[in-house]
């Protein structure tokens, strides 16, 4: 689905009903809305509606990338009233998570369930990693690659036999480089490592919260999100055997965790 806005969501392929409450899907830095791919489908043929969303710069989205977490969430939220979303559970990865929390906190009223998955506060990158992504992405790419995933050679319980998930994320990576090369990876990187309202954004979030985090996640690793877990401490803590994209990896777990969470949210607020 185009907005008139430019914004593209993907629907899994169904009408929006507003009798529905929607899911929201928030991918993370130099990804678009296909990192959701059996995860929106789902959700979409079993009582939701579904926006998965490409951010500005990224995907069927035009337009320069936006350079703040804080902006993002604000494009989010213009993009739920564009299309008239009332029940919204913002299911954010990564850079989208704090994407999603910072929205959370801005639109209680429309927010009903906030879901982090592969999530950290403070969100820092290394220097190294930033510096690659200014003179080298390609390299950048291919570091960011290696360290979000628990394996270079994944059982044959992956989404199916031959399929890469290593080589499909990384020529994902690639793709959006080359749909704007004007150093995406860097700018989506710095946003996260300088978002600095997530404490307070926390103290503003009411509704439900679901944390679900990778057991060899070595982007965002379970040991680092204390600080997170504490200041939304009514947040439920999942894990699953998998790195940082774990929507990959483990998808059937993925959306096991993610959809019994978004029904729960749903009967929590009697709609």
């Amino acid at each position: 689905m185009k907005l008139a806005s430019g914004a593209y969501c993907y629907t899994g392929v169904r009408a929006f009903d507003a009798g529905l409450p929607t899911a929201v899907f928030i991918h993370g830095a130099q990804n678009d809305h296909s990192v959701w791919g059996l995860q929106s489908r789902y959700f979409a043929h079993h009582g939701f509606n579904v926006l998965a969303v490409d951010l500005p710069g990224h995907g069927r989205t035009a337009g320069p990338a936006l350079r703040t977490v804080e902006d993002m969430a604000a494009w989010l939220i213009a993009v739920l009233t564009e299309a008239r979303v009332e029940r919204a559970i913002l299911i954010g990865h990564s850079m989208g998570s704090l994407i999603a929390l910072e929205a959370a906190a801005r639109a209680p009223g429309v927010v009903i369930g906030l879901a982090m998955v592969g999530s950290t506060y403070p969100m820092k990158v290394a220097d190294a990693l930033l510096k690659t992504a200014r003179t080298d992405e390609q390299t950048a790419i291919d570091m960011v690659n290696i360290w979000s995933h628990s394996s270079i050679a994944h059982k044959p319980s992956s989404p199916g036999p031959g399929f890469s998930v290593l080589g499909g994320a990384r020529r994902l990576m690639q793709r959006m480089s080359a749909l704007n090369p004007d150093q995406l990876f860097h700018t989506d990187f710095s946003a996260c490592n300088a978002y600095a309202n997530g404490e307070a954004a926390a103290t503003q979030v009411r509704c439900p919260v679901l944390f679900l985090f990778g057991t060899k996640d070595v982007m965002t690793p379970p040991r680092s999100t204390k600080l997170l877990t504490t200041a939304l401490a009514q947040g439920k803590v999942v894990q699953v055997d998998a790195g940082h994209q774990m929507m990959a990896e483990r998808p059937d777990a993925v959306l096991d965790a993610l959809f019994g969470f978004a029904r729960g949210a749903v009967e929590a607020k009697g709609a």
